[in-house]
C-alpha cells in the first residue's frame, strides 16, 4: 500500500519547526525548490499492493535518498 506524507503529526514528536533551523540558504532548501517529484506516485502506483500497512511515501524516499548522496550518508535508518 503506498503511504503519504501526513503533515499532521508534528505535534507528536518536537516542540519546534525544523523549517526555522535550517538557513535560508542552504543546499537543502534549493534542491528542495528545484526537485518536482510529485509525478512519482502515479507512476509508481502499479507496483504497490492494495493491502497491508502503508509505505514511505516514494516522493519523501526518493528525496531523502538524494540528501543522502549528496551529504555522503552511508545509513538509511
Amino acid at each position: 500500500m503506498m503511504g503519504r506524507l501526513e503533515r499532521d503529526q508534528e505535534q507528536l514528536f518536537y516542540r519546534y519547526n525544523l523549517d526555522e533551523l535550517v538557513p535560508g540558504d542552504h543546499l537543502v532548501r534549493k534542491l528542495a525548490a528545484m526537485l518536482e517529484l510529485s509525478w512519482l506516485r502515479e507512476e509508481f502506483a502499479p507496483y504497490y499492493s492494495h493491502t497491508g500497512r502503508p509505505s514511505i511515501d516514494p516522493e519523501l524516499m526518493i528525496r531523502m535518498m538524494l540528501v543522502g548522496y549528496i551529504f555522503a550518508i552511508r545509513s538509511e535508518r
